[in-house]
């Protein structure tokens, strides 16, 4: 594939036309998608159709159909209700002014959706599978792609052992699914700083753990600290590594950035047990298209704390594929509660986020040729 092919959209509809187009019978009216599609909450609404696939231990990948979205049918044994086998991920299709709808880096889900699976002992996905299986699922339901500025349609793509088998072992039977949800901003408040609360006492994982793969486990264990946070009036949680409790490493849900006053960036080092997020991948090109050294290291939280009181850092950011780049005005524990500079939201965090959005929406040039256009 040439650096320019994936912007032609014969080269997605290639890849799609290997699923077959089952119709959704009872697909929702016009009237209803526009309600449905006008303002929806994050994740709340599903559109018409999904997408299916089954791999067999002696037959591979098969039965690749789109289809109305609906329940799914679980033997009491699946492998998955009791051992965990999953993954997922997630990615947008935009609207851009002339009516094109795009997707954003799917290539780069495609290779960390590789990635999990293996960490989770499940069959790869090739990438043209991956790729034509989205791309098939937003060409059936392009209607369902809001317009409205930064309002898009969630993608989530997700693979779960489907056995029948209470067997400790990998699973000879596993489906891939993809799902779409017209979906607006991910903080319902807006572009806002947060606050964010420092876990010590849970953690999200460990080394040699399943930190860097995409998969429920790990958002399942982020969830008692989560509402450690919202107890004590923070909207996210971050956490500290397991093995000394004193780096900072991700967010429940988000990779996190630090700004200094000499312009240079920080963000935790991919240490394992980080999930290497698309956007923040993304924002790291950015920073340095524009001039700013960005650093990948430990980040101790009582280097942190000082540098905020001293002035050194000026600010923090969370950024991921749901909330794309969203300013931390705050951190607080049991022992200590600082506010980042102002507690407003910095220069360099807005102007990252409108230069990645700009991108996404078409709205500006697109130097690493990061889009792909689905029709």
């Amino acid at each position: 594939m040439t650096s320019q092919s994936h912007h032609d959209p014969e080269y997605l509809s290639g890849l799609a036309s290997t699923f077959e187009v089952v119709p959704n019978e009872h697909p929702a009216s016009d009237e209803q998608r526009e309600a449905m599609i006008d303002k929806p909450a994050f994740g709340q609404l599903f559109s018409d159709s999904m997408v299916r696939m089954t791999w067999k231990q002696d037959g591979g990948w098969s039965d690749r159909k789109v289809e109305a979205y609906g329940p799914l049918k679980l033997d009491p044994a699946a492998t998955v209700l009791h051992y965990a086998q999953e993954v997922f991920e997630g990615l947008k299709a935009y609207h851009h002014a002339d009516g094109s709808i795009w997707l954003f880096r799917p290539d780069a889900n495609a290779e960390r959706f590789q990635n999990s699976s293996k960490r989770l002992a499940l069959p790869a996905l090739s990438t043209e599978d991956f790729l034509g299986s989205v791309a098939a699922l937003v060409k059936q339901d392009a209607a369902w792609v809001p317009t409205r500025r930064e309002y898009t349609l969630y993608l989530r793509p997700f693979m779960y052992a489907s056995e029948c088998y209470l067997g400790v072992r990998a699973p000879h039977q596993v489906d891939y699914c993809a799902i779409a949800s017209p979906s607006g901003p991910y903080f319902p408040g807006g572009v806002k700083p947060v606050s964010i609360w420092v876990e010590d006492r849970w953690f999200r994982t460990g080394p040699g753990g399943t930190g860097f793969a995409k998969c429920g486990g790990n958002y399942a264990a982020s969830l008692v600290g989560e509402n450690r946070g919202a107890q004590h009036g923070c909207e996210q949680v971050c956490f500290v590594d397991a093995a000394s409790g004193t780096y900072l490493e991700e967010l429940g849900g988000m990779n996190m950035f630090t700004v200094h006053k000499d312009g240079h960036l920080e963000t935790p080092s991919l240490t394992g047990t980080i999930l290497p997020g698309v956007t923040r991948r993304s924002v790291i090109q950015l920073a340095q298209d524009e001039g700013h050294a960005v650093t990948e290291t430990m980040i101790g939280l009582t280097d942190l704390l000082d540098d905020i009181r001293s002035g050194e850092v000026t600010e923090v950011f969370a950024c991921g594929t749901a909330a794309i780049i969203t300013p931390i005005g705050r951190f607080k524990s049991e022992n200590f509660d600082e506010t980042v500079a102002d507690g407003g939201s910095g220069p360099l965090t807005m102007h990252l986020r409108d230069e990645l959005l700009g991108i996404q929406l078409g709205e500006g040039e697109d130097p690493h040729n990061w889009m792909w256009r689905v029709c």
